[in-house]
């Protein structure tokens, strides 16, 4: 009698042939070296390619090299912002094996908004350090109290309890959100600018201190990566093979709320990026998280930079967020994956 040959633990992995995968690695670099650039030359005022030279040389002599000194570090903030919600996003789904999960649709996101506003409202937190800290202990809270609802009653926590736990939550947190906010006259037309999403605030200093934040915060979710291949076999298959189920869970989860809180603690809540990014992403590299979680931030990043220079060239003399662009782009692919997970399930 022949033996059964033991499941390894990327059995459950759909790869696609590495040449290929390398090729959309080099595409998606070129994607962002080319959106990077777009979103310094285009907005209210064009610039040349040599007020963009002057502006990234540190002079400012006109008003179109100050634009683009200006561009510059909002420009970075978009990449930074949109690779980590889409690292984040894609650890949330394999860790709940939950096609729709998203840091905004689970709570996390409106988790840390909550967070960053009592520390604001009540305590005075302005610095980047603070707000940063306060949001992921937010982000945290919201993510483990969401776990928790979802995972009451028969079958645990099943892609449907925990999609309307992260809902009611999430609009939960809105309510107190602007009960604490409504009356603070002297703070809310910069909450309500932060409160849509967007990066036309960056400066150098908060992206000095986001960016380590954010690369402890992927390191953590890439080190989880192999880990997270085994959990798409189900938990006791995972146990089985020897991989410590709780563990991978707990520290991929702790990378993913850590990368959302801080993201959104600077950019403000930003919708729908860690949905949309890995399901596009797996179509293309395959649910390998090894490569899925790379090809995710430079996907997110791309997306996030497409969106920013998207809402600024039509917007006449204004600009729309890119929170509300992404929500455009967003709200209709979650309509689908709903409409998909629900006939699959028939």
């Amino acid at each position: 009698m022949s033996a059964v040959a033991p499941a390894r633990p990327d059995a459950a992995v759909v790869r696609r042939p590495a040449g290929v995968r390398t090729l959309w690695l080099i595409a998606g670099g070129l994607a962002v070296v080319v959106l990077a650039a777009l979103s310094v030359s285009f907005g209210v005022r064009a610039v040349s390619a040599s007020d963009i030279i002057a502006g990234l040389s540190g002079h400012a002599d006109t008003l179109a090299e100050a634009a683009v000194l200006k561009r510059v570090p909002r420009t970075v903030l978009a990449a930074l912002v949109g690779a980590a919600l889409a690292v984040s996003g894609a650890a949330m789904q394999a860790v709940t094996r939950n096609p729709i999960a998203d840091p905004g649709i689970l709570g996390v996101t409106n988790g840390a908004s909550l967070a960053v506003v009592v520390g604001l409202a009540f305590f005075g937190l302005t610095g980047a350090w603070g707000q940063i800290a306060v949001a992921i202990a937010g982000a945290a809270i919201a993510a483990v109290f969401v776990y928790s609802v979802g995972s009451l009653g028969r079958g645990g926590a099943t892609p449907l309890k925990l999609t309307l736990a992260g809902a009611a939550s999430s609009a939960a947190f809105g309510s107190l959100i602007s009960a604490i906010m409504l009356p603070r006259v002297d703070l809310l037309q910069a909450w309500q600018s932060w409160q849509v999403g967007g990066v036309g605030g960056a400066d150098w200093v908060k992206i000095a201190v986001l960016a380590p934040v954010l690369a402890v915060g992927a390191l953590v979710c890439l080190a989880c990566a192999r880990g997270m291949n085994s959990l798409a076999l189900g938990d006791d298959m995972a146990a089985g093979l020897g991989e410590n189920v709780f563990r991978t869970r707990l520290i991929a989860a702790l990378g993913a709320v850590v990368l959302a809180g801080a993201a959104t603690a600077i950019a403000g809540p930003i919708g729908f990026v860690g949905l949309v990014v890995p399901h596009l992403c797996r179509v293309l590299v395959g649910t390998d998280h090894r490569w899925l979680l790379p090809f995710s931030a430079l996907t997110g990043a791309t997306l996030l930079l497409a969106a920013d220079v998207v809402g600024r060239v039509i917007a006449v003399d204004e600009e729309i967020q890119v929170g509300i662009v992404t929500a455009v782009i967003g709200a209709p692919f979650f309509i689908w994956i709903v409409r998909r997970q629900k006939v699959r399930e028939l």
